[in-house]
Formats: C-alpha cells, sequence, structure tokens
C-alpha cells in the first residue's frame, strides 16, 4: 500500500503568481512541472527545477493543449501527430532545464482537458504515447480508463493515480474544474488514505466506487493548498514510497 504525493507545480507566469510551491514542496515528493502551454516560462521553469532540487522532490514533465488563456482546461480537437508533436515541444522545453541541472527527468503526465480527453479518445491516448517513448518513464494517469488500456499495451510504465483535492461521479470519473475551491484540509487528508488503504472514494452522489491509488495528486492553485499538502501528508505518512 505505498504510495507517493505529486503536485501540480511551476504554473506560475511571468509576473502572474500561481500557488505556493516553496511552501508546498516540503509535503509532496513528485512534482509536475508546467512546460508552458498552460502555464509557466523559461524563469519559471528553471526557478522550479531548482527548487525541487534543493528539496529531494522528483519533476515529471505536465504538458498541456495549447491553452495559455485558459489554463489548459479546455478541450481542443487535435489530430494525433500534431498532439504527439506538441507533447515533444514541452517535454524537450522541462528536459533542457532539467539537463542543465543535472537532475533526471522521472515521469510524464498530461494536465487539465488533456488528461480527461487522454482518458477517453484513443487518438488522443496514442499521441501521448507517441511521445513519451523516447524517454522510458512512467505515465501518470487514471486507472480503468484509456490512460491504463493504452499506456500499457504500448508498453509505458503505467501510474494509477488519486486526485484527494478532486471529486469523482458515479461512475468513478474524475470531475475536472476550472477552478478550484477551499477544501476542508482533514477531509482532504482522509479522503487520500482511504483511498490507499480501502481503495475507495465517495462519489459527489454518494456511493462508494473504486479507485487505485498509487500516487495522490494535490493542485497548487488550490487556495488552501499548503494546509491541505500538511494534511495529506500527515495522514499518508506511514504509507510514503522510500525514496
Amino acid at each position: 500500500m505505498q504510495t507517493n504525493i505529486n503536485c501540480d507545480m511551476g504554473e506560475s507566469f511571468g509576473i502572474y503568481k500561481m500557488g505556493n510551491d516553496e511552501a508546498i514542496m516540503p509535503y509532496i515528493t513528485e512534482a509536475n512541472i508546467a512546460c508552458g502551454f498552460h502555464g509557466s516560462d523559461p524563469n519559471h521553469i528553471r526557478r522550479t527545477v531548482e527548487l525541487c532540487a534543493r528539496h529531494g522532490v522528483k519533476v515529471g514533465a505536465h504538458f498541456s493543449l495549447p491553452d495559455l488563456p485558459g489554463f489548459g482546461r479546455r478541450e481542443m480537437k487535435i489530430d494525433r501527430e500534431e498532439m504527439a508533436n506538441i507533447i515533444l515541444y514541452q517535454i524537450g522545453a522541462l528536459k533542457g532545464f532539467l539537463d542543465a541541472a543535472g537532475i533526471q527527468l522521472c515521469h510524464m503526465k498530461p494536465h487539465g482537458a488533456l488528461y480527461g480527453m487522454a482518458a477517453r479518445e484513443e487518438h488522443i491516448a496514442h499521441a501521448i504515447c507517441d511521445a513519451c517513448h523516447a524517454y522510458a518513464v512512467p505515465v501518470f494517469g487514471l486507472s480503468g480508463t484509456l490512460h491504463e488500456e493504452i499506456y500499457t499495451a504500448r508498453g509505458l510504465e503505467f501510474v494509477a493515480e488519486f486526485f484527494a483535492d478532486l471529486d469523482y461521479d458515479q461512475n468513478g470519473k474524475l470531475l475536472i474544474t476550472r477552478e478550484h475551491p477551499v477544501l476542508d484540509p482533514q477531509s482532504v487528508g482522509q479522503k487520500a488514505l482511504r483511498a490507499v488503504t480501502e481503495g475507495k472514494v465517495t462519489s459527489v452522489t454518494g456511493e462508494d466506487v473504486p479507485v487505485t491509488a498509487k500516487t495522490i495528486c494535490i493542485h497548487s492553485d488550490t487556495p488552501n493548498v499548503v494546509d491541505i499538502a500538511k494534511a495529506v501528508r500527515s495522514a499518508l505518512e506511514d504509507y510514503i514510497e522510500a525514496a
């Protein structure tokens, strides 16, 4: 029942600040760093990479649809080849900063609307595989969806992800929202613990649905994310995977 705690980070852009990455770092084990298409820029990518290095946090590429104004949370119609190229471009941006800092790329994770599209659209899931094959690192996704089916069929290592600060419907579908509200930290921590120990989450309609939680996600743009990060780390301390 070992797990990790990951966070979508480095999403500030220019003079606009998103989240408190430095305060979150002590409580997570993996950072998904924005690659410039939904958030971040060269300066923020470098700062976030250096922040991860100081805290011993593993780094993954958090790639998106090309939707900076919409923070990558609006769906777009893009064919497989173009989508793969868009993803490769973003990974390359992050990889340049990682190489300069002597840090390993440890995983991949699609962001926002792209994450949801890949869960149900075959050509998008295949585009992610097309782009990620060259790097031979795990890809995060939802169990029981095309993430798991196609990534594993294509020979990628799949890591089942549970979202502690988002809701699920009665079919176990993740409800991706444009903005994240203030949440009760202790409730989020217990939700994460139950996902790890029981493999269940209560849906928005009250039913228990099965989930798999090899890594637990929190979002840096949730208003009280630092308190949430503390609560999740405290609840899962006995289950955190050794580095």
